[in-house]
């Protein structure tokens, strides 16, 4: 009797020292080491993925308060899929198969065509690619509209970086000037300024004991126009670095303190958001994707050492 994994079949990519291991349920990273040591915290190919685990989050990251929004004067209302909170939660494609559209030894690009949805009348085709070269993991994500109305439209990942040490001692260094704080039940009530407060991470320091499922804004870019968060062993020799690019404006941050087993604060989600939670809501840097248009996004993860 052949056995199916829980995501599907398993497409494996090598470069330079890199090894993905990404899904075709999902289109997510299950796996990404550099010479054997993790990057990310992996998950096991007979298991779903813990928290949504190196996961897409796609037409929207997060959460949608009720599951409930108006676009275009139409009020609309999606699935519940977060009942707990009563809330719709990082979109549709998580437990979808994705086909196999381009692959080499060293990169894949998965596609699905998206059709109409509870609460989402629209026809979206979907690509994720990751790519590997001797720097680290690169991922495009795009979205074509391919039908006669306007879209409502975000993007999000769900990665958890690690340093392979427990998560406490781990050093973090983020470069946001904002956070924001959220109700019982996740969803934003309001922009905080880091200044002063245990959400301050724009110089590296210790995560410690903080518990985090945090979204950060205001982010401070590079020369070349990304922005990277690091996370680093205590003594600082290694870690990983996840850069975004345009269009990132947002990093929700994640410990994992609701996992359970060893998946339990056993990494840090460092999420690539386009729009924050709620923001078919609130409309706060929602993508209005038009009939026959397109956007991509671009994010990726790097080892580093001294």
């Amino acid at each position: 009797m052949t056995t199916i994994a829980p995501t599907g079949e398993q497409h494996t990519i090598e470069a330079g020292g890199l090894r993905a291991v990404v899904t075709e349920v999902g289109a997510g990273l299950r796996s990404l080491t550099h010479d054997g040591r993790p990057l990310v915290m992996g998950y096991s190919e007979h298991r779903t993925p813990p928290g949504s685990a190196g996961v897409p989050l796609l037409p929207w990251p997060n959460r949608i308060q009720d599951g409930r929004y108006t676009f275009d004067g139409q009020e609309r209302q999606l699935a519940l899929t977060e009942p707990k909170f009563g809330n719709a939660a990082h979109g549709f494609t998580r437990t979808l198969p994705w086909r196999v559209l381009t692959r080499d030894e060293a990169s894949i690009t998965l596609g699905l065509r998206l059709f109409p949805q509870t609460g989402y009348p629209h026809i979206l085709d979907l690509s994720v690619a990751y790519t590997l070269d001797g720097s680290g993991l690169a991922v495009e994500i795009g979205a074509v509209n391919l039908g006669d109305t306007p879209a409502p439209y975000g993007f999000g990942a769900h990665p958890y970086l690690t340093v392979g040490e427990p998560l406490d001692g781990a050093v973090l260094t983020l470069p946001a000037a904002e956070w924001v704080a959220v109700d019982e039940r996740k969803i934003p009530v309001g922009r905080r300024p880091v200044e002063g407060t245990p959400y301050d991470f724009r110089a590296a320091r210790p995560i410690g004991e903080l518990s985090l499922d945090t979204p950060f804004t205001d982010l401070t870019r590079d020369a070349d126009g990304r922005v990277r968060a690091r996370l680093a062993t205590a003594d600082g020799t290694r870690g990983v670095e996840l850069w975004g690019g345009e269009g990132v404006e947002w990093l929700q941050l994640f410990t994992g303190d609701s996992l359970s087993g060893k998946h339990r604060r056993g990494g840090l989600a460092v999420e690539p958001m386009s729009c924050p939670p709620n923001a078919f809501r609130t409309g706060e840097d929602l993508i209005r994707l038009a009939p026959g248009e397109s956007v991509a996004h671009h994010w990726g993860i790097t080892p580093f050492q001294r």
